[in-house]
């Protein structure tokens, strides 16, 4: 029942990617690979809860933690995923404190939350532990992604509701919503990246981001962050391959427009 997300960040800096090909198969090889974590993305890719099991038994075979990133704040998505055996999920788009309640209030049983109470589930191993409903709230880990700027500036609330374990600052949607599409290396976007970083430490929760390449990546650790992940699955296979046909045909690489 151990957590392996928390497990995880309690050894130092978890490095992850994103899952995007929505590929059982991908997901076990870059477990292997040796990432910390994975993100199994719910909101921009075509998965639903039988595929996310798929994917959940392939990293299940890897060392990486899996961390699901849901539609939406939404209470039947977050009892299915926690019934399909997720225990790290990443909740979209939290703006305020209330919305941050209401992702950890569907997270958890009573008397700590609303979550719907099923003997027998993925998560309990089809009801063969005896000790799923008495430990499940303890090992759930909610993750609540700020994109906005607003977002930013209500993460010391937000930090501050019982039950969220870590934030996530969104760089993609932060930069659009500041009127930087694509450009989450511009100097304003950055300087609110390292607010949050700030805001997190002071509250004294783990904040995690992604980033496009290890430089970014590696400027996002200095400012604080305590997890990172790095690209995408498919941004680093097509980026590979536009390197690769760059190399053969003289073209120039290819600049990528997000951090996915």
């Amino acid at each position: 029942m151990e957590n392996q997300f928390r497990a995880a960040l309690s050894r130092g800096v978890p490095l992850g990617t994103w899952l995007m090909s929505g590929t059982p198969a991908t997901a076990e090889a870059l477990g292997h690979a040796g990432f910390d974590f994975l993100v199994l993305d719910l909101e921009h890719v075509p998965v639903d809860a039988p595929q996310a099991i798929e994917h959940l038994r392939a990293i299940g075979n890897t060392k990486a933690a899996p961390v699901v990133r849901l539609p939406w704040n939404d209470l039947v998505w977050i009892k299915r995923i926690l019934d399909a055996g997720g225990q790290t999920i990443m909740v979209p788009f939290v703006q305020n404190a209330e919305e941050a309640k209401r992702a950890v209030a569907a997270a958890r049983y009573a008397p700590e939350g609303i979550r719907g109470v099923a003997a027998v589930h993925r998560a309990s191993q089809y009801g063969a532990d005896a000790t799923y409903l008495r430990n499940a709230n303890a090992q759930t880990y909610v993750i609540v992604q700020l994109e906005t700027p607003e977002a930013v500036a209500a993460a010391p609330e937000i930090a501050a509701v019982k039950g969220v374990d870590a934030l996530f600052l969104g760089p993609g949607d932060l930069s659009a919503a500041m009127g930087h599409m694509g450009q989450i290396g511009h100097e304003a976007v950055q300087a609110k990246i390292a607010a949050a970083a700030r805001a997190a430490k002071q509250a004294g929760k783990p904040i995690g981001i992604v980033g496009p390449n290890p430089e970014m990546v590696q400027k996002f650790l200095s400012y604080g962050y305590d997890y990172a992940a790095i690209a995408s699955d498919m941004g680093m296979m097509t980026g590979r391959a536009n390197e690769f046909l760059g190399a053969l045909r003289g073209h120039a690489k290819r600049e990528t427009t997000g951090p996915y």
